[in-house]
């Protein structure tokens, strides 16, 4: 947000200390909306306490009405029916704004967060690329002529479903709504996002952005808000024809038997717990960095962190001793999240950090480091830590595989570590689980990168890597961990529905005399 000062002298706040819901129906309440009844959420740093926002949440009308106007604008044809080089040519303006702001926007995730700004300048910066790829997918996407038999042209398009929702959630805020918003908006929908209300304000700038880079009004709306209320009526509309959700499995359960029911389309991005197998061949220093990242990048909070780290026995000591040397670092330089200097930020909540810390504290396991909320001042710029929600990064041992710690997802910086001998012990441990997200092997044989990769049941595999994405990669995963994919084409066609024109283009005498079907003649007529 730019505010101009006495002087001329423009001032970049990275957020105002009101938002409301952004509708087509809210349009008149101005950047200082009035709560007229509504439930008002107080969205809160996580690394210090302080207030940041409050946040009108959007009204069971509320709900209401931006699912009717988004249906009215999409039966109107502004955007559903543009051409598809004019929808490119608003997602590549709005690539070019966010750009600009990412700064501000960076600091802004931050704060909402409690992430390091680090992080998020380098997780925002890629955030471009999504709106950029699906302009190119609209300018080169087409569509086909089914070889249909006889004199027919039959052509194959690719449509807009009409109203969808998307469920975000707090860890990646902006990332992960414009993971779900860019190919919703490139394929012509009018789309309906729920942020997290523990960090919505990013969505809610976007959407500003959305209509200033020239996406119509009523075509993307936000309704801040709890997901047992907001979430579940707005997925509830009979109107939505697609529901895009990040979650648990839990809630992404419980929105699957709503969407079913209404016979609405379906993706889900659910849990994980995701193992990083570590190999006799790897390359040790390159696994001990990218174990690291693996499993506390983002202090742990997303569904492909690497929880479960399985390390052969002729590397693991080796191994473990680099690797806890690393995290001592870590622990060592985190400071204020602000700081481009720490190294990890807080925990979303105090409520999540009591969470991770009564599963830590059970005395299963062997503590190796970590384990207990910080609370003393950083040897890095001398934070106190006791005002917000840290907990440092955790390494538990001697876990069985029937634990609670090995086998749910913590959503926090806790990795349990396991040796194995053999090959084939290292893939049943790392599939032993109900999840099937995102896993990693480190290994310089590249037979067995191959062979390891096949093997495992995750929908996303990384080789001497780990979390590397692309708006071209398709991301999503196996068993409990969810249905669909975001990214790349298949995203893109998943907010799409194929339309079959099929052209008799025979001429008129040869018409009457084939396509009669209750003709007084015998001869043979086509059905079908």
């Amino acid at each position: 947000m730019r505010v101009k000062v006495p002087g001329g002298r423009v001032v970049i706040k990275p957020h105002r200390p009101r938002y409301g819901p952004f509708a087509l129906h809210t349009v008149l309440d101005g950047p200082m909306p009035e709560a007229n009844g509504r439930e008002e959420i107080e969205v809160k740093n996580p690394a210090n306490g302080e207030h940041l926002a409050t946040v009108i949440s959007a009204s069971q009308d509320d709900v209401r009405n931006a699912v009717y106007s988004a249906d009215e604008v999409f039966k109107a044809g502004l955007w559903s029916r543009a051409p598809a080089a004019q929808r490119a040519a608003v997602l590549s303006n709005l690539a070019r704004d966010l750009e600009e702001r990412v700064p501000e926007l960076a600091k802004l995730e931050t704060l909402q967060t409690g992430r390091a700004i680090r992080e998020m300048k380098a997780q925002l910066g890629r955030l471009p690329e999504w709106l950029d790829y699906y302009a190119a997918i609209l300018r080169t996407h087409s569509a086909f002529v089914a070889p249909t038999q006889g004199p027919l042209l039959n052509y194959v398009q690719r449509v807009p479903l009409g109203v969808v929702a998307q469920i975000t959630p707090f860890n990646h805020p902006l990332l992960i709504a414009l993971k779900k918003m860019a190919p919703a908006l490139a394929a012509g929908n009018s789309v309906i996002v729920k942020p997290s209300e523990l960090a919505p304000i990013s969505v809610l700038e976007f959407a500003e952005m959305a209509v200033a880079a020239g996406v119509p009004a009523g075509v993307l709306q936000v309704l801040p808000g709890y997901g047992r209320t907001v979430g579940k009526q707005l997925v509830s509309e009979s109107a939505i024809k697609k529901v895009d959700v990040t979650a648990g499995t839990d809630t992404g359960r419980a929105i699957g038997k709503i969407v079913g029911a209404n016979l609405a389309h379906y993706t889900a991005e659910l849990g994980g717990k995701a193992p990083v197998v570590v190999f006799n061949d790897a390359d040790v220093p390159s696994a001990v960095n990218g174990a690291a990242f693996a499993c506390f990048v983002a202090s742990g909070q997303t569904c492909v962190s690497g929880t479960r780290l399985l390390v052969q026995d002729e590397v693991y000591d080796e191994f473990m001793e680099g690797f806890l040397k690393k995290v001592q670092s870590i622990t060592n330089r985190m400071g204020n999240p602000l700081n481009p200097k720490s190294t990890m930020g807080s925990i979303i909540s105090l409520r999540q950090l009591e969470r991770i810390q009564a599963v830590v504290q059970r005395g299963v396991g062997t503590i190796l480091a970590g384990g207990q909320r910080m609370t003393g001042t950083s040897p890095l710029d001398g934070y106190d830590f006791s005002q917000g929600a840290f907990f440092p990064p955790t390494v538990i041992t001697d876990v069985p595989t029937e634990d609670d710690l090995w086998r749910e997802e913590i959503f926090g910086p806790v990795v349990v570590v396991k040796r194995f001998s053999s090959e084939q012990e290292g893939v049943d441990l790392a599939n032993g689980c109900k999840y099937g997200l995102g896993a990693g092997i480190w290994t310089q044989n590249l037979s067995r990168a191959h062979r390891v990769s096949a093997l495992i049941q995750a929908g996303l595999v990384w080789v001497n890597t780990h979390h590397r994405n692309d708006p071209s990669s398709p991301w999503g995963g196996m068993k409990e961990s969810g249905i669909g994919r975001e990214n790349g084409i298949e995203a893109f066609e998943a907010y799409t529905q194929s339309k079959s024109t099929i052209i008799n283009t025979a001429s008129a005498e040869e018409t009457r005399s084939v396509q009669d079907w209750f003709a007084e003649d015998d001869a043979e007529k086509r059905y079908g």
